[in-house]
């Protein structure tokens, strides 16, 4: 591949519905109680339904649990070489805790015409076009490697309605890792159908015009009114980050939700032997507003 082609910028986000998948992180509850073990399961799949991730603690970099103050931290490799499929975490003190996992590049190959369709349909118009400049659409299989970013937000209570503190501030950390998306505001403590911005930084950047899936679970009402059908479950929606980097999303419910963002760009030198494309995948899931109690569509703004 051209380096050139790096060299000029081309970062490429994008999302597919058929040939790619989420990872995201899924604990058994987005609130717990302070000191109770609670599960965790890796999980890959589409619309917000997965399946266990195979094989986690050969392609795990960084699996840590963030505190509500800076000093409050667990490495939680331990817990996923006891559990790959639902390592338990414990939340020692009140607050919103972070959950981070980071993980090593994976390897895939895809036939010429099904790489074609992977660009086509995630809009990767610079990629597609430079395969085509160069003769390469209908002969040249697509070789990626691909790495995952997750975060979860999970809310520790003693039992009381929980109160913000200043100190409270891990739902916001910037963690510089290749791809994440940021809560600026904890949803936690957000009223029923209050605004959440969410960034999108990659290296620590804001990335502008980056496409945003997302995904709320809110449980639906019981009973839809006479003659009105009712709406997709999980609910999903798509949007685009500003020219800083940010998505507007209300909540309309207490979710939790799957907020999901991709990039691609030519892989570096040091994956070329088996890949021309890099992509990083990154997640962002939540549990929405406590005082929530019917579902409903979330709206986003630029």
């Amino acid at each position: 591949m051209d380096r050139k082609l790096g060299a000029a910028g081309l970062v490429l986000f994008f999302t597919t519905a058929t040939l790619a998948h989420e990872f995201w992180l899924q604990p058994s509850s987005f609130r717990v109680g302070v000191g109770a073990a609670v599960p965790v399961r890796l999980l890959v799949g589409a619309g917000f339904a997965g399946e266990a991730w195979p094989r986690p603690t050969r392609r795990t970099l960084r699996f840590v649990r963030l505190g509500p103050t800076p000093l409050d931290s667990t490495d939680l490799r331990p817990a996923l070489r006891a559990d790959s499929v639902a390592p338990a975490i414990s939340c020692p003190t009140p607050g919103t805790h972070l959950v981070v996992l980071a993980s090593a590049p994976s390897f895939l190959e895809l036939p010429p015409d099904k790489f074609t369709a992977y660009l086509r349909e995630g809009g990767l118009d610079a990629a597609l076009l430079y395969r085509q400049q160069q003769g390469q659409t209908a002969t040249k299989i697509g070789r990626e490697a691909y790495r995952r970013c997750a975060k979860a937000l999970v809310l520790a209570t003693t039992g009381l309605r929980p109160q913000a503190a200043a100190a409270d501030t891990a739902y916001r950390r910037v963690l510089g890792l290749p791809l994440e998306l940021v809560a600026e505001q904890n949803p936690y403590y957000l009223r029923t159908g209050a605004a959440l911005t969410v960034r999108v930084l990659r290296q620590g950047q804001p990335a502008a015009g980056v496409l945003v899936q997302v995904w709320d679970a809110t449980p639906p009402i019981a009973k839809q009114p006479a003659g009105q059908q009712a709406p997709a479950f999980p609910a999903h929606f798509t949007t685009h980050s500003n020219r800083s980097g940010r998505v507007l999303l209300r909540l309309p419910g207490a979710g939790p939700y799957l907020v999901a963002t991709t990039c691609i760009e030519p892989a570096p030198a040091s994956l070329s032997a088996r890949a021309d494309w890099l992509s990083t995948w990154a997640t962002l899931t939540f549990g929405g507003p406590a005082a929530a109690t019917t579902g409903g569509g979330s709206r986003f703004t630029k």
